[in-house]
């Protein structure tokens, strides 16, 4: 088993750090990228005219390596809701249709939808919140729902981040193709660490960022759109989605046709290579230790947690509904008033989320961090 990788990482033998699903620390060599790169926004004279194309195309690699994609078919975005967005450009549901949206689903693959509806002949259907956790059931039953209209998109999170249950994306992938409907999955919580294959699945849409689960900065997002919606407009109009257009050769707008690929669908300033270089060094460590190997390990730490918790008055997803990495806690009689303050007080950091401590390992965590959160929740 992988062991904790935590002199990796700048983190203090005393602090408890288990609140990866807000945002992840970096890694020691993703800081040190940061600075070199800062350095060079100083010196710009210094930087060679290659490096931020090549900078680019790293990132791009790094991203579609997580989830088995062709380099070509992912764009450079800033966000997860900007993907969102520009896959509400590229698909319209059709009319009479539903789509289908998880209850508490975070506003990124909700709300582009939600806002859309308001003026289309389609409508929302929101999957409701299932007590168990069990996310696959309540979709598929929603999607063969008899007497309902078609289901045109499902636009949902793979993991729930207040629950912290996964969907089973292949069994609701296939019911989806069998009524002929499109699915934007929003990966936050599952691309590096969890399998995430798009040549099996064949989704329309994936989009995840990097400052959470794969290592990176804020405003660093890519996006995964399938062959068949490649041939729309992007959401912004920018130089480099374009076939030739060049500042060094007259003239200067020489060929506006859309170069042939998702990069056609990247961002603007695209080519802002401070954290650009960070992101590709979280991707490709997470990359070489590999989804299996970090899964492994989260499973152990999240289990272990629930062991220990046992017989406490607590109450968790069952094993075989909930990712590996986060552990969803409800209480009995709710959530203890002040308790995230009080473990942060402590130097323990996990997160409140709707009425749940939400727990979130990471390969920097270890046993230690585990027992220690145990007694000071048993302790409550």
């Amino acid at each position: 088993m992988l062991p904790s990788q935590r002199h990796l990482f700048d983190i203090p033998r005393d602090v408890c750090y288990l609140n990866a699903a807000s945002w992840s620390p970096l890694p020691l060599a993703a800081m040190e990228a940061g600075r070199a790169a800062i350095a060079r926004k100083g010196q710009p004279w210094t930087v060679p005219a290659d490096f931020a194309e090549t900078q680019i195309e790293r990132a791009r690699q790094a991203a579609a390596a997580l989830i088995h994609a062709d380099p070509a078919d992912v764009a450079l975005i800033p966000s997860v809701s900007y993907g969102v967005a520009t896959a509400g450009k590229l698909f319209s549901p059709g009319r009479g249709t539903r789509v289908l949206l998880l209850e508490n689903d975070h506003v990124s693959p909700v709300l582009e939808w939600r806002t859309r509806a308001a003026h289309a002949d389609w409508q929302i259907d929101t999957v409701p919140q299932p007590p168990d956790g069990d996310w696959t059931s309540a979709l598929l039953s929603a999607i063969e729902r008899q007497g309902a209209r078609p289901v045109s998109l499902a636009s949902i999170s793979s993991v729930h981040w207040s629950d912290g249950c996964a969907v089973d994306l292949s069994h609701v992938a296939a019911a989806l193709r069998r009524q002929g409907a499109a699915l934007m999955i929003d990966a936050t919580h599952a691309a590096g660490v969890m399998e995430l294959d798009v040549q099996a699945l064949d989704p329309d849409f994936v989009v995840f960022p990097t400052y959470k689960w794969v290592l990176g900065p804020y405003g660093r997002a890519f996006l995964y759109v399938a062959k068949r919606h490649q041939t729309g407009e992007p959401l912004e109009q920018t130089g480099a989605a374009r076939r030739a257009v060049s500042s060094e050769h007259a003239p200067y707008l020489r060929d506006l046709g859309h170069v042939d690929s998702a990069r056609r669908f990247d961002m603007g300033e695209r080519d802002f290579f401070v954290s650009l270089e960070m992101a590709s060094i979280g991707m490709e460590q997470v990359a070489a230790w590999g989804w299996r190997t970090i899964g492994e390990r989260l499973r152990m730490l999240t289990d272990r947690l629930a062991d220990g918790l046992s017989g406490n008055a607590v109450h968790m997803p069952d094993a075989k509904l909930r990712a590996p990495h986060i552990l969803s806690l409800g209480f009995s009689g709710g959530m203890p008033e002040g308790l995230a303050d009080r473990l942060a007080a402590a130097q323990i950091y996990a997160a409140a989320r709707l009425g749940r401590l939400r727990i979130s390992p990471h390969v920097y965590n270890d046993e230690a961090d585990v027992d220690r959160l145990v007694t000071v929740i048993s302790r409550s």
